[in-house]
Parts: structure tokens; sequence; C-alpha cells
């Protein structure tokens, strides 16, 4: 059964990367974990000092929807660490792909 995945691309402001990273690792990817999103893949980008991907799984494009609603309109992400995750950020794009569960599993990585 094929999945959808979404990758997400971040273009960060010149010199934030390592404070993203720490952010992301410390406080964004716990709570995608209590919030259920699988988690496939994150980290630097090795082509330039100022890109980071996130990489998520869903069943399908609703649940993508469904999942993105509820972690995005959470008090606990608005609250959290929305503000000054944002700030680092210059722009980012997202691409989402169907995939088969073998190339799923081959970009998955130790979260």
């Amino acid at each position: 059964m094929n999945q959808i995945i979404e990758i997400r691309s971040y273009n960060l402001k010149s010199g934030t990367r390592a404070n993203f990273r720490q952010m992301f690792v410390e406080e964004s990817l716990p709570m995608l974990k209590r919030w259920g999103v699988d988690v496939v893949a994150f980290g630097p980008s090795p082509h330039d000092e100022d890109s980071y991907y996130l990489i998520r799984a869903y069943q399908d494009l609703a649940d993508r929807q469904r999942s993105q609603d509820e972690f995005y309109g959470s008090d606990e992400w608005r609250q959290g660490p929305r503000e000054p995750l944002i700030a680092m950020i210059d722009t980012y794009t997202s691409v989402v792909l169907e995939v088969d569960e073998a190339t799923l599993q081959g970009l998955r990585r130790p979260v």
C-alpha cells in the first residue's frame, strides 16, 4: 500500500541553522511525536549552511491535512516553539509524493 510523504525544505536565515536544529530536536520533534506525526527523517542539508529538511509520512492526503490542521492549530504549538522557529526561517517549500513501502523505509532515519 502506498503512502504519502511530505518533504519540507527550509531556507533558514544566515547563521541560524545550529539554533534551529537544537530547537527542532529538543522542542518540535518531541511535540510532533506526541501528536502522532510519523517523522521519517530530518536534518541539515549538505548542500549549504542555511538549509534544513523534514520528511513526514501520512496514510493519504486527507490524513496529511487533518494531522497538520490539528498540530499547527494546537495551543501547544502556537504557545510553544512556533514563533522562535518561524523567526529563523526565510522561506520553505513542501513537496508531496506518493511512495511505496520500500521507498519509505529507505528514507527512514532513526529519530
